[in-house]
């Protein structure tokens, strides 16, 4: 089993899907990645060389922000836009949608399951 980046490829799988699993590299790059080291696209993970599995690793760790590095600059630019107290950031705070998107009916996957209603008594 290959591990590149911190990440176990799965088994089984074409090399241009495997290097998906990786947090930041997606079918483009992946396609990319597989051109600049010259393997067949169609090759499964399973059946990578050490010198391949080298080869892709030091493409990647040269020329991408993959993983822990990746995440920990994208929780900082949130954590920036927070600070600095502009709309997207406040949107962020309130863990409300950043991009215009309508809250009154739906954005159920920012805000979360729904709250029951509290009701008076009469």
């Amino acid at each position: 089993m290959a591990r590149i980046a911190g990440v176990d490829l799965p088994r089984n799988k074409h090399v241009e899907i495997a290097l998906t699993y990786i947090y930041g590299i997606g079918r483009s790059r992946s396609k990319d990645i597989i051109a600049r080291v010259g393997i067949d696209p169609t090759t499964k993970s399973d059946d990578l060389t050490e010198e391949q599995t080298n080869e892709i690793r030091k493409v990647i760790d040269s020329e991408y922000k993959v993983e822990g590095e990746l995440r920990t600059e994208t929780s900082m630019n949130i954590k920036r836009l927070m600070d600095l107290g502009c709309y997207r950031g406040l949107r962020h705070r309130r863990s409300l949608p950043c991009h215009g998107q309508r809250t009154s009916t739906n954005a159920r996957t920012r805000k979360g399951p729904k709250r029951a209603a509290v009701k008076k008594k009469k």
